[in-house]
């Protein structure tokens, strides 16, 4: 097993367990997808696995709508890891959801795609429709750059299908 996979099995076993210790109100997400879904070479585009997690009870009103702190990480085909935290807004539209979310982070390469700086931004956009009660199924299209930050900034764009239920 490559030694960043286990990294990130560590870090998501650790983080899945503190999530249901707490007695809070948790949102644990599971997503799957394809990350440099835009790779016009075709040799850095692969799936990609993550988890998030969003406790709702953090929810804060301002004036630009309802925002809430998300964390999360995923895997990818290529053994890149991305672990991130930052900020989730949520807009409704009757069962629909429009979730945009901006989430700096760190960034392996491990196999796949150089992005040029172990610090990453990630900005995504979410399209949700609650399915159960307190289950949503989503569509997301993100995107992952680190700035002009780093050594070169070649960037990824990505698009996932989520599961997300509250506990």
């Amino acid at each position: 097993m490559n030694l960043n996979v286990l990294k990130v099995l560590t870090v998501l076993i650790i983080f899945s367990s503190q999530v249901f210790a707490e007695e809070n109100n948790n949102e644990l997400s599971f997503y799957t997808g394809t990350f440099d879904v835009i790779d016009k070479e075709g040799d850095d585009k692969t799936s990609l696995f993550g988890i998030e997690h969003k406790n709702p009870d953090l929810f804060r009103d301002t004036f630009l709508g309802e925002f809430k702190p998300v964390s999360g990480a995923f895997i990818t085909g290529n053994s890149s890891v991305y672990l991130y935290t930052g900020i989730e807004g949520q807009y409704g539209l009757g069962p629909l959801k429009i979730l945009p979310s901006f989430t700096p982070g760190y960034y392996e390469k491990g196999d796949g795609k150089d992005l040029g700086s172990v610090l990453e931004f990630k900005s995504e956009i979410k399209l949700g429709l609650e399915i159960f009660d307190n289950s949503k199924l989503s569509y997301s299209y993100s995107h992952i750059s680190n700035n002009d930050w780093g050594d070169t900034n070649p960037g990824t764009d990505n698009q996932q299908i989520t599961f997300s239920k509250n506990f």
